[in-house]
């Protein structure tokens, strides 16, 4: 399973934002305190084309889901070929990735930790072990922690944490039974904007 392994905060000044790459315990600005862009020229920021800021909104919202750029590509070519609005079809496929579930429902701190609790088979869904972050979750799944996973401290503080965070309106979540229900694939209307999707779609149909 590749994944970058290199630093978080280079990826989030690079970016020009918080990612939401490392746990939220401290602010961003306290551990990510340059503000400058990674490099010898950090100062120094770019006038960016067209081609340019297309190619920084794919990176951002790449690595806020923390997918290398094949299988990013695979999934816009996928939305592509759905019916509707294929920026919007990519996110919905980002967002059903059970990796991201699982982290948007308070179980993880971060998309990447979320992504090692699955891996490590201490996810559920409908009550079947799945062990692989990229499946994709269906309106009306449920996902849960195994129970000999339930009293692991990182998975205690992660919900802790997750109730300074608004909720998301296509999940519910019983925080007492470490369970929740993915009702339905979210539109762009209720994700953030600070992305704007239709760029990488207008990058990737060139």
């Amino acid at each position: 399973m590749a994944r970058y392994l290199g630093p978080k905060c280079k990826l989030s000044r690079r970016e020009g934002c918080d990612l939401l790459l490392k746990s939220g315990v401290r602010d961003h600005k306290s551990k990510c305190k340059s503000e400058k862009l990674p490099g010898q020229h950090g100062d120094k920021k770019p006038r960016l084309n067209s081609y340019g800021i297309q190619l920084r909104e794919k990176q951002k919202i790449r690595r806020l889901y923390g997918i290398l750029e094949k299988q990013f590509r695979n999934y816009y070519k996928k939305a592509a070929r759905q019916k509707g609005s294929t920026g919007e079809n990519l996110m919905a496929l980002l967002e059903r990735r059970l990796d991201n579930v699982v982290y948007r429902m308070g179980f993880a701190s971060t998309r990447a930790e979320a992504r090692q609790l699955v891996a490590h088979k201490a996810i559920l869904v409908n009550d079947k072990v799945v062990n692989v972050p990229s499946f994709l979750v269906n309106p009306g799944d449920t996902v849960s922690v195994r129970q000999k996973a339930k009293n692991q401290g990182r998975i205690q503080a992660a919900l802790a944490l997750s109730e300074q965070r608004a909720p998301c309106d296509w999940i519910t979540v019983d925080t007492g039974s470490f369970k929740g229900t993915f009702s339905t694939a979210p539109t762009l209307m209720d994700l953030s904007s600070d992305y704007n999707v239709n760029l990488v779609v207008e990058l990737y149909s060139k």
